[in-house]
C-alpha cells in the first residue's frame, strides 16, 4: 500500500483499487497476516495494528485492511495465538454421547457460559468406548486446547489418558460421571439422595417389590443410585433381595431382561430405573404385557427429560439439571485457568428434585 499512496491517488481512486483487489480470488488455504500486508504493500505489524484498532494506523489503511480481511475471510490461528499470549481461548469437551437428552442439556450449559466468557469449544464424543475416549484426549491435546472437561464412557476401566491432561498441566474437570481415582474438580448431582426420594415416593404409593434397574458400577452415578434405592428400602424395612437389582441401563437391555420379570411369580409391582430410556422402554413393554401403568406396576426414571413427556402415561422421573451441571463445570475451569479458583480442588454438588407424574400417581 506504500507504493498507492506515493502515487498520490485520491479517495476515490483508493475506493477503485479497494474494489480491485477484494476482487481477486481468495487465497486457497490459510489467510495470514503476512498475506494481508503483501497485497496491500504493507508491513505485517501495521496489519495486526490496523486489526486492533490501533490510534498510530490511518483510517483509510484500517479500511483497506478490513475490507481485504473480510473478502478473504481471515481468522486469526488460535494455535499461533496461544503460543504468543499462553491461551487459544477454546476448551474441550468429551462426553459419552450427544444425542443423549442428558448430555445435550449440559452441552447447552457449556456453551452459553463459555460463550459468555469469551472461549470457544470443542467437542468429542467417545459413544461409550474407551478406546475413542483416548482418542478424544489425544485430539484434544494436540489441539492445544486451554482445558478439558470430561464425563467418562461406561467402558472406562483405565484412566492413565487423563492422568496425561493433568500432567500436561491442563486443567481438567470431570462431570456427572466423574474419575475418583484422580484428583481434579468435579461437578456431579445427588444421585443417591435422588434415588432414595425416587424409591421412597414409590413406597408411599403402596410399592412393596420394587425392581431397580441398575447402570454400570464401575461408574459412580450407578453406585450411588443404587445406594439410594437400598437406603429407602431399608428405612421402611422392605427387604433388599439381590435378584431385584439387575444391570440393565439401555433399551436394548430392557427389552431382554422386562418380559422375564413380568412373567415370574413374583412379579415386582414397582420399577425404578436407572435412566428415562430405560424406564420408558419399560414401560412400552410392560404394556405390551397387557398390564397397566402405574395401577400394576408403578415407574420411575432418573433425567426427567423429553422422553418424561412423551410416554403415556407420562413419566415420573428425577430432574438431574443438566444445563446447570455444564455451566458450573464451565466456572470451575475457567476459575482454573484465570488464576481464580481455590488451590484445594472442589467438587460441586448439584441438586436434583423428583418430578411425580403419571406413571406413578395411583389413583
Amino acid at each position: 500500500m506504500l507504493h498507492f499512496w506515493r502515487k498520490g491517488l485520491n479517495k476515490l481512486n483508493f475506493e477503485t483499487y479497494c474494489s480491485r483487489i477484494c476482487t481477486k480470488e481468495m487465497y486457497k488455504g490459510q489467510v495470514t497476516i503476512k498475506d494481508i500486508a503483501k497485497e496491500l504493500g504493507i508491513s505485517p505489524s501495521t496489519v495486526s495494528k490496523a486489526l486492533k484498532g490501533h490510534r498510530d494506523i490511518s483510517p483509510i489503511t484500517k479500511k483497506a485492511v478490513k475490507e481485504l480481511v473480510d473478502k478473504w475471510h481471515y481468522r486469526p490461528d488460535p494455535i499461533a495465538l496461544s503460543l504468543k499470549g499462553g491461551l487459544s481461548k477454546t476448551i474441550g469437551v468429551i462426553v459419552p454421547e450427544i444425542v443423549h437428552y442428558f448430555f445435550s442439556t449440559v452441552i447447552s450449559g457449556i456453551e452459553d457460559l463459555a460463550y459468555d466468557s469469551g472461549y470457544h469449544v470443542m467437542f468429542c464424543q467417545s459413544n461409550e468406548s474407551y478406546e475413542r475416549e483416548v482418542k478424544a484426549v489425544e485430539t484434544l491435546l494436540s489441539s492445544r486446547v486451554d482445558g478439558i472437561l470430561v464425563s467418562i464412557a461406561k467402558t472406562t476401566m483405565k484412566f492413565d489418558h487423563l492422568l496425561e491432561i493433568r500432567e500436561a498441566g491442563i486443567p481438567l474437570v470431570f462431570f456427572d460421571r466423574i474419575c475418583d481415582e484422580i484428583d481434579s474438580d468435579k461437578v456431579v448431582v445427588d444421585d443417591e439422595v435422588g434415588a432414595y426420594e425416587a424409591v421412597k415416593h414409590l413406597i408411599k404409593t403402596g410399592c412393596k417389590n420394587i425392581v431397580h434397574l441398575s447402570g454400570p458400577q464401575n461408574l459412580m452415578i450407578g453406585r450411588s443410585r443404587k445406594e439410594g434405592y437400598i437406603r429407602a428400602l431399608n428405612e421402611y424395612k422392605i427387604p433388599v433381595p439381590g435378584k431385584n437389582i439387575i444391570n440393565c441401563d439401555t433399551a436394548e437391555e430392557a427389552r431382554i431382561i422386562v418380559p422375564g420379570l413380568l412373567r415370574s411369580a413374583n412379579r415386582p409391582d414397582g420399577i425404578f430405573a436407572v435412566n428415562d430410556l430405560t424406564a420408558a422402554e419399560s414401560m412400552k413393554i410392560i404394556k405390551q404385557h397387557g398390564l397397566r401403568v402405574p395401577e400394576d406396576i408403578s415407574l420411575v426414571g432418573f433425567t426427567s427429560g423429553m422422553i418424561s413427556d412423551l410416554t403415556d402415561p407420562t413419566l415420573s422421573s428425577v430432574e438431574q439439571h443438566g444445563y446447570e451441571i455444564g455451566k458450573e463445570a464451565v466456572k470451575l475451569l475457567i476459575a482454573r485457568l484465570e488464576g481464580k479458583g481455590d488451590l484445594v480442588f472442589q467438587t460441586k454438588i448439584i441438586r436434583t428434585e423428583l418430578v411425580v407424574k403419571g406413571s406413578s400417581l395411583k389413583q
